[in-house]
């Protein structure tokens, strides 16, 4: 009898098919804020945008064990194709979320052909450049950008031509959710295939897994311009909501906001994006309200304790408290068996 591939995989590798309570809990949470905070549907799309430019980084930075801080590239790269599109061919949605992904793919295709030689404090370094060179580039671009000014006046299309995106934000939330939650079944099912596999072994030992027959270099390439394109999805989304794209899009800042947001919820966890996100953009926009003098010190005060107890995300530390509890009970209950 033949032993097929799926059975030499660790116990739980293959993990997408199963669909638990924290799987739905998220998507409940949407819907319920949907129904519930209706006068919030434009922080709430935005929210969304960012999640799904938070599991672009996740699956290069927490899977592929790629250290990036220009991945904003690639969300404003997906931005100013979408505002183009729109303006100059179509102002139909969804081939134009397809437009913004594909030019994003091929940025990240061919910056990761070149960048991925490197690694460390060097990646780090040549990542961040790039978004500086797109964003001397936009500026100066002025035909086809609008420079500093940006472009405006976009016009999205009713989706399937029957929901118009109204002035309350209400299809704009809807249309994100539906994106994000696309978005992130294809990167559950990407992560736990054979593909994801081997890019966590590479993430682990790239040494070992290059000795073992793994063409490291192809597969960190991969799963960069598959972040990218996700990246340029969300990029896109953005520019479709808000009607607006500007340089800011392609800022070193967005890319160092997005990390923060991550390691807040967590790094290479899939939901880190879905805590870490909501969490931080909430945050912003409470102390915003409270002090619009002084906001960044308490934003500043509460990401210094959450990384102080928190240093592996929330999601590593709701993890190891349940971690916890369920060893006590297991101990109390041998006790008693006894």
């Amino acid at each position: 009898m033949k032993t097929t591939n799926l059975r030499i995989l660790p116990a739980g590798a293959l993990p997408f098919y199963r669909v638990r309570l924290a799987d739905v809990l998220p998507w409940v949470v949407a819907l319920a804020a949907f129904f519930t905070f209706d006068t919030y549907m434009s922080i709430g799309s935005q929210i969304l945008v960012m999640v799904i430019f938070g599991i672009s980084l996740d699956l290069a930075l927490g899977f592929a064990g790629i250290n990036t801080l220009g991945h904003a590239a690639f969300f404003g790269i997906g931005a100013y194709a979408a505002g183009y599109f729109s303006l100059h061919v179509s102002p139909e949605p969804f081939s134009g979320l397809l437009v913004a992904a594909g030019l994003a793919a091929l940025i990240g295709l061919l910056s990761g052909w070149l960048l991925l030689r490197t690694s460390g404090l060097a990646l780090l370094m040549l990542t961040m450049v790039t978004t500086v060179v797109l964003h001397e580039i936009a500026n100066a671009w002025r035909g086809v950008t609008g420079g500093a000014d940006g472009l405006s006046g976009m016009e999205t299309a009713p989706l399937f031509g029957l929901f118009a995106f109204d002035l309350y934000g209400k299809t704009a939330y809807l249309y994100a959710l539906g994106v994000l939650f696309v978005v992130f079944v294809a990167v559950r099912i990407i992560a736990n295939s054979p593909f994801g596999l081997s890019i966590r072994g590479i993430r682990e030992n790239a040494r070992r897994m290059l000795l073992v027959g793994t063409p490291v270099h192809a597969k960190l390439i991969l799963a960069y311009t598959l972040s990218a394109a996700i990246a340029g999805i969300a990029g896109g989304l953005s520019a479709q909501i808000t009607r607006t794209v500007s340089l800011d899009l392609l800022s070193f800042q967005l890319s160092g906001n997005i990390l923060i947001m991550l390691i807040i919820g967590g790094v290479g966890r899939l939901y880190g994006a879905f805590i870490g996100i909501p969490l931080y953009m909430l945050l912003l926009d409470r102390a915003a309200a409270i002090d619009p003098f002084h906001w960044m010190f308490f934003v500043g005060i509460a990401l210094i304790v959450l990384v102080r107890f928190a240093p592996g995300g929330l999601l590593a530390l709701a993890s190891g408290v349940c971690d916890r509890i369920s060893k006590r009970l297991a101990l109390n209950l041998a006790k008693e068996q006894k």
